[in-house]
């Protein structure tokens, strides 16, 4: 995977480095995708860049991204090497001039997540993994938290653009507020995902789409977070790739955590 792994973190850098610079010199333009998700000329121009850079690299491998290629279907069900790409992932705060966002890439072949590579070019912080090798911030290796009290944990979490079905996330929240010590709401899902890797983080917790998460998770395990889900998992389901109700913590919160939150929904 060596060869994979080392195209991932070149083709993260330069897309990172080419949407920081989109932002810096030209006027964003925006769509809404359904009239409610932004996405910015910048978002589109790296899918572009990412998908023929893989291409050109790989011409056999699928891939499923955000923007050009989401739905391509189940992941599980999807044969052969396949790469999964979120060429902004945060891009509201990238358009409002936050700057908590990052270019996610992750590698899956024989089933499994490889490697994964998050790249925030604004902080120039770049988070990676390969399977069963450790996960890195720019290079160092980086570890959970070893925080072991709920009511001191930091707990982020996300919110959706549609705004049906609002009532359980808020009691969520109420009962996350109510045991742990705060809870943050970052914007950025493979951030606070990595976050948590890095021990900045107690936990975080979500429904997100496969692009969202898929390089994170692997850089969260392999940083000795436990990743699941504290809703059921319906049989059949991959529990990679199923992306209701994500949870990752560290191995003493992660057990307390998904109590409180089941018990809140």
């Amino acid at each position: 995977m060596n060869s994979t792994f080392e195209f991932t973190l070149d083709l993260a850098h330069r897309a990172g480095d080419m949407i920081a610079e989109l932002r810096r010199h030209e006027p964003l333009e925006r769509d809404y995708k359904g009239g409610i998700e932004i996405v910015t000329q910048a978002d589109i121009a790296a899918d572009a860049l990412i998908a023929r850079e893989i291409l050109a690299a790989y011409p056999s491998h699928r891939i499923l991204s955000e923007e050009s290629s989401p739905d391509l279907g189940r992941v599980q069900d999807i044969e052969g090497p396949l790469w999964i790409v979120d060429p902004i992932d945060g891009t509201v705060n990238f358009a409002h001039g936050l700057n908590q966002s990052a270019v996610s890439i992750a590698f899956v072949d024989n089933g499994q997540i490889q490697h994964g590579v998050v790249y925030n070019p604004f902080t120039e912080e770049l988070f990676a993994a390969k399977r069963g090798e450790g996960a890195t911030l720019n290079g160092a290796r980086i570890a959970v938290a070893d925080e072991k009290r709920l009511d001191r944990a930091i707990i982020a979490t996300g919110f959706p653009y549609v705004k049906t079905g609002l009532e359980p996330m808020v009691k969520r929240l109420g009962a996350v507020l109510a045991q742990c010590a705060d809870i943050r709401r970052l914007g950025s899902a493979a951030l606070d995902i990595c976050f948590v890797a890095a021990g900045r983080l107690d936990g975080y917790y979500e429904s997100l789409s496969v692009w969202d998460y898929a390089a994170a998770q692997l850089i969260a395990k392999e940083a000795g977070a436990i990743y699941g889900h504290f809703g059921d998992v319906p049989e059949g389901e991959d529990t990679q790739f199923y992306s209701s109700d994500i949870l990752v913590a560290n191995a003493t919160l992660y057990a307390p955590l998904r109590a409180l939150l089941r018990a809140a929904s």
